[in-house]
């Protein structure tokens, strides 16, 4: 298994839509390649985050703040581009 198979694998990996076989190719690539590893582990990590925490409702005047910043980051990427 390649990086890229790995990659194109994953949703279906948390899915828990993967045939044994293809599970255990995961599971040796995965221990022997530590940037699949990194990326497995961080994409369970965030999906333990997402799923036991709610939602939290930012203030109006955070709200804004957050989005002016983050526009001003796209429009700066833009610019470059």
């Amino acid at each position: 298994m390649t990086c890229t198979d790995f990659l194109s694998q994953l949703t279906d990996y948390f899915d828990g839509q993967i045939s044994p076989e293809l599970l255990e190719e995961v599971r040796a690539h995965t221990a022997g390649c530590s940037h699949c590893e990194v990326v497995l582990n961080t994409t369970r990590q965030t999906i333990e985050v997402y799923r036991d925490n709610e939602i939290y409702e930012l203030s109006g005047e955070l709200r804004e703040r957050l989005h002016t910043a983050i526009m001003v980051k796209c429009n700066k990427k833009a610019k470059k581009a």
